[in-house]
C-alpha cells in the first residue's frame, strides 16, 4: 500500500485549522502530521515532522508565509492557502518558493486534490491567480514588486507585528499575551506605530493598515 501524503498545516486561526484537518481526514491517502499558528512554531514543527506538503497561510502576525518559506530547510513543498487573492501576495510567496496558491474558498475535495498535485510536482493555483505569476515572470505584471512605502518601511519587525494585531481588532492585553510581552510594552509600540504612520487614533490606523492589506 502506498504511504499517505504527510501534510502540515500553518494558519494563525485555530478554528480554520480544525476545519481543514477535518476535511482532509476524509481522504485515505492524506495524513495531517502537525499544525502551527505562527512562524517559529511552524518552522520547528516542519523540521521535526518532515511532511511532504505544507499548507501555508500568507498573513500571520509574526511574518507570515514568506517568513516560513525563508526559514525551512529543503524538503516539503508548500501550497499557500489564503483568504487573499491580491496579486502582490501571490507573487511574493511564489518567489519565496511556494509551489502553488489557492484561496480559502476552495472546497475540501479540491484542496485534497491540490495537495496530491503539488506533492507530485505540479503547480496549483485557484482560477485567475496563475495569470499573476505568469505576468510577473514575463515582466508584464502591474505589481512586479511591492511599492515603496516609507512609513511602513520605518516600522521595526515588532512594531509591524503589533500593527497587524491592532488591525485585526486585538486588545492591548490580547496582543501582550500573543507576543509574550507586557501591556505597557504594547502601548509603547502602538504609540510608535501611530507616530511613524502619522495616524491620529486606532480607528484611523486600522483603516491605514487595511488599505495596505496588513491584517
Amino acid at each position: 500500500m502506498t504511504e499517505p501524503f504527510r501534510v502540515f498545516l500553518v494558519d494563525d486561526h485555530a478554528v480554520f485549522r480544525s476545519g481543514v484537518r477535518a476535511e482532509l481526514a476524509r481522504e485515505a491517502d492524506i495524513d495531517v502530521v502537525g499544525e502551527a499558528g505562527g512562524v517559529a512554531e511552524a518552522v520547528s514543527g516542519i523540521d521535526s515532522t518532515k511532511p511532504d506538503v505544507v499548507l501555508l497561510d500568507v498573513h500571520m502576525p509574526d511574518g507570515g508565509g514568506v517568513a516560513v518559506l525563508n526559514r525551512i530547510s529543503e524538503g516539503p513543498v508548500c501550497l499557500a492557502l489564503s483568504v487573499s487573492d491580491a496579486a502582490e501576495d501571490v507573487i511574493a510567496v511564489i518567489r519565496a518558493g511556494a509551489r502553488g496558491y489557492v484561496t480559502k474558498t476552495i472546497s475540501g475535495s479540491e484542496l485534497a486534490d491540490g495537495v496530491r498535485r503539488v506533492a507530485g510536482g505540479d503547480a496549483v493555483f485557484s482560477p485567475r491567480l496563475a495569470g499573476f505569476v505568469l505576468d510577473s515572470f514575463t515582466g508584464r505584471s502591474a505589481v512586479p514588486e511591492p511599492p515603496l512605502d516609507p512609513e511602513l518601511d520605518s516600522l521595526t519587525p515588532r512594531e509591524l507585528e503589533v500593527l497587524r494585531l491592532l488591525a485585526r481588532g486585538y486588545t492591548y492585553r490580547e496582543i501582550a499575551e500573543d507576543l509574550f510581552i507586557s501591556v505597557k510594552t504594547v502601548e509603547t509600540h502602538a504609540s510608535n506605530v501611530l507616530r511613524k504612520t502619522q495616524q491620529s487614533n486606532r480607528n484611523a490606523l486600522t483603516r491605514w493598515a487595511h488599505k495596505r492589506r496588513i491584517d
